[in-house]
């Protein structure tokens, strides 16, 4: 009985205490975000040819989290068939690690980590995955041009030069302006 006196006050501090973690963990910061949200359309070259498609960045979640979801389309030539690419990127904010991360997956099984960042001048936007032992790396950066406006890039770094990135595709995109809802 004793001893359950002695370390009841500690007990109850530990439930009236919200959990000092909790405080000390900064939340994201979506701000710079926002020119990202809506649909945007574009062209480009990849391996495959030329190609064509759109993608969608929007807020989820309570605005925790941004989902890109990806098409992209290319026609058939004399050598391949039509060719379809589609892709789900999840963006959400690390709090252990104090990073914007982001989760990627396709229709061909790809399956990527990144850590997001800005470039100094807020222009750019680098999804950089994390280094696979015997995998490639891979960068994709989104540069904002004109308003409603930017160039986006996928490179690959092969495992034996995890840093040496080569461009796999490479596009400029427009943003679709928004309907009135009428």
């Amino acid at each position: 009985m004793t001893l359950i006196r002695r370390f009841a006050p500690f007990v109850l501090l530990l439930f009236a205490c919200p959990p000092i973690w909790a405080q000390q963990k900064p939340a994201a910061d979506w701000a710079a975000w926002q020119f990202l949200q809506g649909k945007w359309i574009g062209e480009g070259s990849a391996e495959v040819g030329q190609g064509s498609g759109y993608f969608t960045f929007e807020p989820d979640l309570q605005k925790k989290v941004w989902v890109r979801r990806n098409y992209a389309e290319y026609a058939a030539t004399t050598d391949r068939p039509k060719y379809v690419h589609e892709d789900l990127m999840i963006v959400y904010f690390d709090k252990i690690t104090n990073a914007t991360r982001a989760f990627y997956c396709d229709n061909e099984g790809h399956v990527i980590n990144y850590t997001a960042t800005f470039s100094d001048d807020g222009r750019a936007l680098i999804f950089l995955s994390d280094r696979q032992e015997g995998g490639p790396r891979f960068k994709l950066t989104y540069i904002r041009d004109a308003p409603g406006h930017m160039s986006v890039k996928l490179e690959m770094a092969q495992p034996d030069k995890p840093d040496d990135f080569q461009k796999i595709v490479e596009g400029k995109v427009h943003k679709v302006p928004e309907s009135s809802g009428n």
